[in-house]
């Protein structure tokens, strides 16, 4: 049997090892809380850094475009797409219609059709003036096309 100094020293040994314990799973829960914290702001970072590189090439990306999209844009406004040459082949399909007209009033085909190509010369020629841009010759500018009501 054991003396009751045995026992008592048996219960301080247990308490005492349940105390290690303790203090142990405190301290390891305490580190294992830590640990993760900075692996999970790590994870965080990697993400966040990822995302930003992601962001930047993605802003390179958009910076090429509009410089090239710039680019065509400055050739556009600098090479007009219709110049002297349309011009003048509005004007001639201004007097063919106008021709058309007065052969559709002459066969008196209808006023419709008479009606419709006066109608179509009157948008022609109109679409032929505004096309005189800064480029041509001021003498260019002052003529007034047949047909044309300023």
């Amino acid at each position: 049997m054991m003396t009751p100094i045995q026992i008592g020293a048996l219960v301080i040994l247990i308490v005492l090892a349940a105390l290690l314990v303790w203090g142990g799973y405190i301290m390891g829960r305490s580190d294992g809380r830590k640990t993760g914290l900075r692996e999970g702001e790590d994870i965080q970072r990697a993400a966040s850094a990822k995302t930003i590189r992601e962001l930047q090439s993605s802003l390179q990306f958009i910076r090429a475009d509009y410089t090239r999209l710039a680019q065509a844009c400055k050739r556009l406004e600098a090479a007009p797409l219709f110049g002297p040459a349309e011009r003048q082949t509005l004007v001639a399909i201004g007097e063919m219609l106008r021709v058309a007209a007065e052969t559709f009033c002459a066969f008196r085909t209808g006023k419709k059709l008479e009606r419709d190509a006066r109608s179509l010369q009157n948008q022609a020629l109109h679409m032929a003036k505004r096309l005189v841009t800064e480029k041509e010759p001021d003498d260019m500018r002052g003529i007034q096309l047949k047909g044309v009501k300023a």
